[in-house]
């Protein structure tokens, strides 16, 4: 950078001697051809006129001065003296002045616009072949060498630089002479662009839809203040555009990936009934086929227990992955919340004998909903405080009636979700680290409770950890029977 000023500064010397020797040689030759100011004047105004189109304005005005200066002390009488005499010289002389003037200043203005445009047209070819070649990357070239070698070359960058602010993430392409990658990490740190005109170093922050994703520098940018900013919405385009077809590519996986798992519980679910079916018909012959011992008895009763047990899980499966698939439907009708929650506690105490389970229900704790969800939901979240509790320790389940809700708290004591994963809890199919080690799930059950909650216009969330509670506590908040009133007699 310093060496293209320094030689567009030694041009510039050359041009403004150019032109006074120009108006050396132009004196000499009119003064020996003993030509007047009236002759010597369109000499000297085409001097200025080629000048002005080939200089820059202080060069072509000192040309000016310097001709009119010439013609003053050569040409007007009285001669060689900086003076004049004759009212008609001095006019002559005053108009020349102004008119070289002017016509310097619109003579370099023209070339100065026309260098503009013809620059703006260069940049705009330079932009639109960078488009082309970075349209033809993959999206997995995004950020890398292959993304940022396209402006180096066409842009004759020493080196270009682009840091990714989600993986923190740099990479540079060329040789940097100033320290470009650092000033490219300082500017994502202090979160202001940076321009340092005498290294030729310009860095802009990427933004799409207003936040902040990468941040590129440049070193040895010509025009940086015209062209940096174009380069940059350029690249925050692009990225853009590489992100879309990555979240569209995901999305789609995705959907291929649920309707292959959807498909497959839906198969093992009906696979599993046909066998579970089988067996349960072959117990009950046995029994009919004449008396047993007590030793067999007990065994076909275990059979036949297990069999109905797998039988229940299978169905419930069924019915989860067709609920996780499906907009949810409550069928409603009013339902003490306390009672249905007494209700699957005490099957769930049945199933968990090494657990304690403790119901707290004072009063009744009407709300209008699909009885079958919501035993459905309230059986989940007891199922999840007894699967991911020590034995031993006890499950306390508890109704709060409000003006406006009711809520229903189910609290497990002596285990915790990591901090990092408590947002991810109601995702489908997620299951915690601790969870993935201490016991077998489908990732479904949290988030299809959500959808139940939802459909009947409530909330299930996760309560604060605290220091003071060991454990964990999820809250079930539905509308109150006088809410759900209120609503009905207002849309009568």
């Amino acid at each position: 950078m310093e060496l293209e000023k320094s030689g567009a500064a030694g041009d510039r010397v050359k041009r403004t001697l150019y032109g006074v020797a120009a108006v050396a040689l132009a004196t000499v030759l009119c003064f020996r051809l003993h030509l007047g100011v009236s002759g010597a004047i369109p000499v000297f105004l085409l001097i200025v006129v080629l000048h002005s189109m080939t200089g820059d304005f202080p060069s072509a005005a000192l040309i000016s001065i310097l001709s009119v200066l010439s013609l003053d002390y050569f040409f007007t009488a009285p001669l060689f003296a900086l003076r004049m005499t004759d009212s008609s010289e001095i006019l002559a002389l005053l108009s020349f002045a102004i008119t070289a003037l002017v016509i310097t200043r619109l003579v370099t203005r023209v070339r100065a616009e026309a260098n503009s445009a013809r620059r703006q047209k260069d940049r705009l070819d330079r932009l639109y072949q960078l488009s082309q070649q970075l349209l033809a990357l993959e999206p997995e070239d995004a950020a890398s060498e292959k993304f940022l070698d396209p402006f180096r070359r066409l842009f004759g960058v020493t080196a270009v630089c682009i840091f990714d602010v989600e993986t923190a993430d740099l990479t540079i392409v060329g040789d940097s002479h100033s320290a470009l990658a650092e000033k490219t990490r300082e500017a994502y740190v202090t979160g202001r662009d940076f321009n340092d005109p005498n290294s030729g170093i310009a860095v802009r922050g990427v933004r799409v839809g207003g936040n902040l994703i990468e941040v590129i520098g440049f070193e040895g940018l010509r025009h940086a203040e015209e062209t940096a900013g174009p380069l940059t919405a350029l690249t925050a385009a692009l990225l853009a555009r590489i992100r879309a077809f990555r979240k569209a590519s995901a999305a789609s996986a995705a959907a291929q990936t649920e309707i292959y798992r959807s498909a497959v519980l839906d198969a093992l679910a009906h696979e599993f009934k046909t066998p579970l079916a089988t067996i349960l018909a072959a117990i009950g012959g046995l029994r009919e086929s004449g008396p047993l011992l007590q030793e067999q008895m007990e065994m076909a009763d275990t059979v036949e227990n297990e069999a109905a047990r797998l039988g229940n899980l299978t169905s419930r499966l069924l019915r989860t992955a067709r609920l996780d698939r499906e907009d949810i439907k409550p069928r409603m009708e009013w339902v003490d919340l306390g009672r249905l929650a007494a209700r699957v506690a005490e099957y769930y105490a049945a199933k968990s004998s090494d657990r304690r389970i403790q119901v707290t229900a004072h009063e009744p704790a009407l709300v209008f909903a699909d009885p079958e969800l919501l035993q459905l939901t309230v059986g989940q979240l007891i199922e999840n405080a007894c699967k991911y509790s020590q034995p031993g320790s006890t499950v306390s389940i508890g109704t709060e009636q409000k003006d406006d809700s009711v809520t229903l708290s189910v609290t497990n004591s002596g285990s915790s979700i990591q901090p990092h994963e408590q947002r991810r809890i109601f995702e489908r199919f997620y299951r915690g680290t601790d969870a993935r080690r201490s016991t077998s799930g489908s990732g479904l059950g949290l988030y299809v409770a959500r959808k139940i909650a939802a459909a009947h216009g409530g909330a299930l969330e996760l309560e604060p950890a605290s220091p003071e509670k060991d454990g964990v506590t999820f809250s079930l908040k539905l509308p109150s029977a006088k809410e759900e009133s209120k609503h009905a007699l207002a849309t009568e």
